[in-house]
């Protein structure tokens, strides 16, 4: 058997042919959605400003990561100097609030 012997097949869904001066889809955007085709995927080159942008932007956001890192350990020194300065204070006074007195 050969191919030739069956029927063409018919399109799934039939071309909307759109007169000129009409809108295309008065109802809202109409998406047909096949699983047996291909998508094409272009890609084009990166030139050198694209590339220039594109460390530039990688740069600030590896910047901005840094600045909130940093922000966060610089706010964390104060609060453990007071509770080593706390410690030691309390070390210092410790005798003076024992029962025994020494």
């Amino acid at each position: 058997m050969t191919d030739q012997s069956r029927p063409p097949e018919r399109p799934r869904y039939e071309p909307e042919i759109i007169p000129p001066g009409q809108t295309h889809d008065p109802m809202g955007t109409r998406i047909f959605i096949d699983q047996n085709t291909t998508e094409h995927v272009f890609v084009g080159k990166v030139g050198p400003l694209g590339l220039f942008l594109m460390a530039l932007a990688i740069g600030a956001v590896i910047a901005v990561v840094l600045v909130l890192l940093l922000g966060a350990f610089l706010l964390w020194i104060p609060v453990v100097g007071l509770l080593i300065a706390a410690g030691l204070v309390a070390g210092v006074l410790r005798p003076w609030f024992s029962r025994n007195g020494g």
